[in-house]
């Protein structure tokens, strides 16, 4: 199984996504995650990524780009994957139609989990003190809030029009999302 888990943020994609990728023996592959470990690390795309990520901004298509191509090509990802955090943007989704096209493969669906706006920034509050996550204050939450609809928001219409949408309330307990990807992830491979 190929496929994208989108959502603002908060919603619920990392949590899901490695119960999802075990399901299916599939890598979840995170940009969030690349960028923490490199900012971790200290690396230069860790000190440029972060500038970013302080502001609540997306790092640059360019250096997320050239992750996630090195990343589908690693052997793990040959039966499949899940990104998580990529495409954000529509030329995104046009740099991503490319590798797949190069590798002669296509997405099965693009899993939308959607939330309400301020149970989002409650989750990543709460998020923070639990994490100490720095990068999670109110102020950036919305922004970031701003950004997904502003950038990310449209890829929906763009992957709905290719019949490979399906949206999952991620309101509830995680159990209870879990059961409700699973039952639409289930309908789609049918």
């Amino acid at each position: 199984m190929r496929l994208i888990i989108m959502g603002p943020p908060g919603a619920g994609k990392g949590t899901q996504a490695s119960t999802i990728a075990d399901r299916y023996g599939i890598p979840a592959i995170s940009t969030g995650d690349i960028f923490r470990a490199n900012v971790s690390e200290g690396t230069p795309l860790g000190r440029e990524a972060q500038r970013y990520m302080d502001a609540g901004e997306y790092v640059p298509d360019e250096v997320t780009n050239a992750m996630v191509r090195d990343r589908l090509a690693e052997p793990d990802c040959e039966p499949g994957f899940l990104l998580d955090g990529y495409p954000r943007t529509v030329a995104q989704v046009e740099e991503l139609d490319g590798m797949l096209d190069a590798a002669g493969v296509s997405l099965d669906v693009v899993l939308v989990l959607t939330v309400e706006d301020e149970v989002l920034v409650r989750r990543l509050l709460q998020r923070a003190q639990v994490e100490g996550r720095a990068d999670d204050t109110e102020e950036v939450i919305r922004r970031r809030q701003e950004v997904y609809r502003e950038q990310t928001a449209p890829l929906i219409e763009v992957y709905a029009g290719r019949d490979l949408l399906v949206e999952v309330d991620g309101m509830g307990e995680v159990g209870e999302v879990t059961t409700r990807i699973f039952g639409a992830l289930d309908r789609v491979s049918a």
